[in-house]
């Protein structure tokens, strides 16, 4: 690096910083040389420590753990995000191997998260309940990147959206994600390329046909599985690293559920949901659900 200019991340709080390029760019100001960058203005540690604002007055001893989870959360959700989009990217230019390999990164921050969960149940559930009510009416159900990774990944439902309309980037954000392509329909395309035969659905088919459209998808995408010259193992492993994601997140959600079930029984969600009665609705769900299928076909 030369001394003639140096890009410093910008000192402005990181909600404001929308500038275009790399999606986890928050914007930079030139510093003319004149203040060396180092590991604390790269990483705005200063302004990172002074985003956890607690709301219980005197602040309660374990809010901090709640927010800084939380927000640890969000952190993650953004890099997976960042990374699915070039998976999508990489697909529809027929880069197998490749996808598999950022899906396998994604793979990676998932565990990690199925396991971050549990720093939850260190705190007592009086001490939750010490703050809890200053939360009202958040609650978890607002995040908008899970629900983004959610779209992304096939589970979309367009009611979801109408919890967005007084957040204006979110919503508009969730629904340019809905409306746009998922993975498993990227993927499907791409396994088209290759000669696979995968009829889809349209709106106007009957669930007779639909279900016998889902069957042919079902033994075309055995070949995957059933293949021994070697010459499907790329498509093979992307497949395989979509399962992983979908189990990691239905191991999120039981996680999840059983942790809040442990702190707070089965009071409602600060949000208004029904709390561990909504989070264990959504634990049959899959984002790939031809993938799981097909195991039974298997012979």
């Amino acid at each position: 690096m030369d001394d003639k200019e140096i890009i410093l991340p910008s000192p402005d709080p990181l909600p404001s910083q929308a500038s275009g390029g790399c999606p986890v760019h928050f914007g930079g100001i030139t510093s003319g040389g004149h203040t060396p960058l180092n590991y604390n203005s790269y990483l705005m540690v200063e302004q990172l420590k002074k985003l956890q604002i607690c709301q219980s007055e005197p602040p309660h001893h374990d809010e901090p753990l709640f927010i800084i989870i939380h927000q640890t959360y969000e952190l993650w959700f953004k890099l997976i995000i960042h990374e699915l989009d070039l998976v999508l990217d990489l697909m529809r230019k027929d880069k197998v191997r490749k996808a598999t390999h950022f899906m396998r990164r994604v793979g990676a921050i998932m565990k990690l998260l199925v396991g971050q969960i549990h720093i939850l149940e260190t705190m007592a559930p009086r001490d939750f309940l010490a703050f809890r009510h200053k939360l009202n009416p958040a609650s978890g159900f607002q995040s908008s990147q899970f629900r983004e990774i959610e779209f992304m990944a096939g589970l979309k439902d367009e009611r979801m959206l109408s919890h967005f309309e007084m957040d204006k980037e979110a919503y508009a954000t969730l629904t340019h994600r809905y409306r746009g392509e998922t993975l498993g329909e990227v993927f499907y395309d791409l396994l088209r390329l290759h000669g696979f035969n995968l009829p889809s659905p349209t709106p106007g088919d009957d669930q007779a046909k639909a279900a016998q459209m889902e069957a042919e998808r079902i033994r075309e995408l055995c070949r995957l599985y059933e293949d021994e010259s070697g010459a499907l193992t790329d498509l093979h492993d992307l497949a395989e690293s979509f399962i992983d994601l979908d189990e990691l997140i239905s191991l999120w959600r039981t996680n999840h559920v059983t942790v809040v079930e442990r702190i707070i029984g089965f009071k409602r969600g600060t949000g208004g949901s029904e709390g561990v009665g909504y989070l264990r609705s959504t634990l049959h769900k899959r984002c790939f659900p031809d993938l799981w299928n097909l195991r039974t076909a298997l012979v």
